[in-house]
């Protein structure tokens, strides 16, 4: 551990990217060697959805390596790419009409790119309450010059959810990037790897966890596999690799273990919301092949980041009283 505090910061996060990738070139090697073995159909689906989310993860790394790499200006952009499309998604499930058009101008050429300009110049303050006081105040105002009374809360409560969920929640992860904490300066990739990480634990447990406990869903329209008694075992453990990563933070064990706690509850729940998003549009499954709506699944991916994000960020902050 000595020796590794003795590196330099570039040296540091460096190191972190050799061993996500070397432990991603593991994970290949194993789905390579399983498919030479002869599998039940049951066995073929569980190897294309792991080989499906293992190109996820490929993605996502490739994609948080060159945000690190290229600075912080590239990095927030990428971000900005990410959110624009999420949102792209999101309005494709969503009923809108000829009305709305102005609105949707406004969320993906104003909002979005002011709200990540304020993230790369650091104005931490204002983009905290951009889009929560301002944007939700114009939206509904635009979509009213429209003329089109029809379903108009419906519909403005729709552009405004997905403003909130793919920009002002997404954004947020690039903002541990930049965050200047105290004797923590130029290390935001590891905040970033960290969130992720805890976020996917989260994920991969309560999903193990609702398979082997007794099921109690506690709402069966939406999801068949999501219970409170998974979702604490996803929590619980995110905390606890939470903790045995505190290293990578500039928490204490303690702290580290509370904080993957939050961040792993919270994603888990971002994630059984998107379920309701799909219910509501007629889409059980998106992952692996357009479907009718245009969706391709990237939503889906990036909703429990979009959820933790912003909770994690804001407890940084507080903890460390900035």
């Amino acid at each position: 551990m000595g020796s590794l505090r003795a590196l330099s910061v570039s040296e540091q996060v460096g190191l972190l990217f050799v061993a996500l990738f070397g432990i991603l070139v593991v994970a290949t090697l194993i789905a390579f060697a399983r498919s030479f073995r002869e599998l039940t159909d049951r066995q073929v689906g569980t190897q294309e959805r792991y080989v499906r989310d293992l190109r996820a993860v490929w993605f996502g790394a490739v994609l948080f390596w060159i945000a690190w790499a290229a600075g912080p200006f590239v990095s927030t952009l990428l971000f900005g790419f990410v959110s624009f499309f999420a949102l792209r998604e999101f309005v494709t499930l969503t009923h809108t009409r000829r009305a709305d058009h102005r609105a949707l101008l406004l969320a993906f050429f104003v909002v979005l790119p002011a709200q990540y300009v304020l993230v790369g110049t650091r104005l931490f303050n204002a983009f905290t309450v951009f889009i929560p006081v301002y944007v939700f105040f114009a939206i509904p105002v635009i979509s009213a010059l429209a003329n089109d009374p029809l379903q108009f809360l419906e519909r403005t409560a729709k552009i405004q959810w997905g403003i909130a969920v793919c920009v002002y929640g997404m954004s947020h992860a690039p903002a541990l990037l930049l965050l200047d904490l105290p004797n923590w300066k130029e290390r935001g990739a590891f905040l970033v790897f960290y969130l992720v990480v805890v976020v996917v634990v989260a994920q991969l447990v309560q999903e193990l966890a609702s398979r082997r406990m007794r099921r109690r869903p506690v709402a069966r329209a939406i999801s068949r596999s999501f219970s409170w008694r998974a979702w604490a075992a996803g929590a619980a453990a995110a905390g606890v690799v939470g903790a045995l990563l505190y290293w990578t933070t500039p928490f204490k064990p303690l702290p580290a273990l509370a904080m993957g706690a939050i961040a792993g509850a919270t994603g888990t729940l971002g994630e059984f919301v998107m379920k309701a998003l799909k219910r509501d549009a007629g889409v059980r499954n998106w992952r692996g092949s357009t479907t009718v709506t245009g969706a391709v699944g990237l939503l889906d991916r990036v909703a429990p980041l979009c959820f933790a994000a912003p909770v994690f960020f804001h407890s940084v902050r507080w903890y460390f009283g900035i």
